[in-house]
């Protein structure tokens, strides 16, 4: 499975670590994916998205039933 979020298209970021002494190393940063049960056309299915996709999904979820 790749890093990347099927819903919002984020992917892994790539930089710098820096020491004490400045020294620089490469590392990256993936995105923070996790499975989650959601309702999809009355289904309940199992998908893999990042934390922040699903917590803007309860958002928008959340706006609408408050209407």
């Amino acid at each position: 499975m790749s890093r990347k979020c099927p819903i919002t298209g984020k992917g892994p970021l790539s930089g710098n670590n820096r020491s004490h002494s400045v020294r620089a190393t490469r590392r990256v940063w993936n995105v923070n994916m996790q499975t989650y049960k959601v309702n999809i056309n009355g289904k309940m299915v199992s998908v893999k998205m990042s934390a922040r996709a699903y917590r803007t999904l309860n958002k928008s979820i959340k706006a609408t039933d408050a209407e």
